[in-house]
């Protein structure tokens, strides 16, 4: 019996370098310098994923939340809540 196993793209970009291209995509659409979010990086088999959430929970809204490819640096989906 074979079993699928979902493996995780080689990843040639580090975390510091995803994070420095969805910073500086975040900084631009937010007009601010995102201190107030906590910020999740995770490599999925998909790309990094790239989340932004806000620290304080009695502030509404959100922020942006993308999919990075690992090797190229692309942002492959952003979404942004406001």
């Amino acid at each position: 019996m074979a079993t699928a196993v979902q493996t995780q793209p080689i990843a040639k970009l580090s975390s510091a370098d995803v994070l420095r291209i969805a910073q500086l995509d975040a900084e631009i659409a937010y007009r601010s310098d995102m201190k107030e979010y906590r910020v999740t990086l995770v490599l999925m088999s998909d790309g990094w994923h790239v989340d932004y959430d806000l620290i304080d929970p009695r502030l509404h809204g959100g922020g942006p939340h993308y999919v990075i490819d690992p090797t190229t640096g692309d942002i492959l989906h952003k979404r942004y809540e406001q």
